[in-house]
C-alpha cells in the first residue's frame, strides 16, 4: 500500500513539474505571427478567397500595429504610475471606436454578405466576452477590498 502512495505521488509530482516546464517555454508572439493566425483563423472560418486573404491581412496588420503600441504604452504608463486625464480617456475610448467604425467597413467591403454575417457575430460574441471577464475581473477586485 505504501509503496502504491508513493508512486502515485511520484506521479504527481512529475506531472506537475513538466506541466510548469511547457508554460515557461512559450515565447510571445511576433507581430507576423499574431498577423498569420489571425489570418488563418479568418480564413478557416469565413472561407476567404486568396484576395480576401491579402486584403484581410493588411488590415490585420495594421490592427494589430496599433494594439501592440497601445499596449506597450500602457505598460509604460503603469511602470511609472502615471494615470491619464479624463479628457484623454474619452478621446482614446472615442478614437477607439472611431477604429471599429472603420475595421467594420472595410471588412463590410472585402467580406461577401455571408461572410460578413458571420464575422459580424463573431465580434459581437467576442465583445460579450471580453465584457464578461472586465465584469468578473471588477467584481473581483471589489471584493478585494
Amino acid at each position: 500500500m505504501k509503496k502504491l502512495l508513493v508512486a502515485a505521488l511520484l506521479v504527481v509530482g512529475m506531472t506537475t513539474f513538466a506541466q510548469e516546464q511547457v508554460k515557461e517555454q512559450k515565447a510571445p508572439m511576433t507581430t507576423e505571427q499574431k498577423v498569420e493566425s489571425q489570418v488563418k483563423k479568418m480564413t478557416k472560418e469565413l472561407n476567404l478567397n486568396d484576395k480576401q486573404v491579402q486584403e484581410i491581412k493588411t488590415i490585420v496588420a495594421k490592427e494589430v500595429a496599433m494594439k501592440a503600441a497601445a499596449k506597450a504604452d500602457m505598460e509604460a504608463r503603469k511602470a511609472s504610475g502615471v494615470k491619464l486625464p479624463k479628457e484623454e480617456v474619452k478621446a482614446r475610448k472615442a478614437k477607439s471606436q472611431d477604429d471599429e467604425i472603420a475595421m467594420d467597413a472595410n471588412m463590410k467591403k472585402i467580406l461577401n454578405a455571408d461572410q460578413y454575417a458571420k464575422w459580424a457575430q463573431k465580434q459581437q460574441e467576442r465583445k460579450e466576452k471580453m465584457e464578461a471577464k472586465r465584469a468578473e475581473k471588477l467584481k473581483g477586485d471589489s471584493e478585494e477590498k
